[in-house]
């Protein structure tokens, strides 16, 4: 359904929606529910529904490390939004 307007974002510096999301598979990032809760993890797939699969993932809630999982599953509708994650300081030093 939208492979139809990705050649046409590609030539130019419009990027989709759809183009980060296939950007960003394989790379740290933070989940959003709309519970509040935060999942950090690498994204391994996902699907139009927003179906997310991660791996090596985290669960924060308000802040704090609550568990860890080796792979989760993630139903689309219950995400707010899907970021890239950003580097700490001690990381990017």
């Amino acid at each position: 359904m939208s492979s139809g307007g990705e050649k046409a974002a590609s030539g130019g510096s419009v990027k989709t929606p759809a183009d980060f999301l296939k950007s960003i598979r394989g790379r740290p990032v933070v989940v959003k529910l709309n519970s509040g809760v935060d999942y950090r993890g690498i994204l391994a797939c996902l699907d139009g529904y927003m179906n997310i699969a991660m791996e090596q993932t985290e669960e924060y809630v308000n802040g704090q490390l609550k568990n860890k999982y080796g792979d989760a599953f993630i139903r689309g509708n219950n995400v707010l939004y899907i970021s890239t994650s950003k580097r700490t300081l001690a990381e990017g030093a």
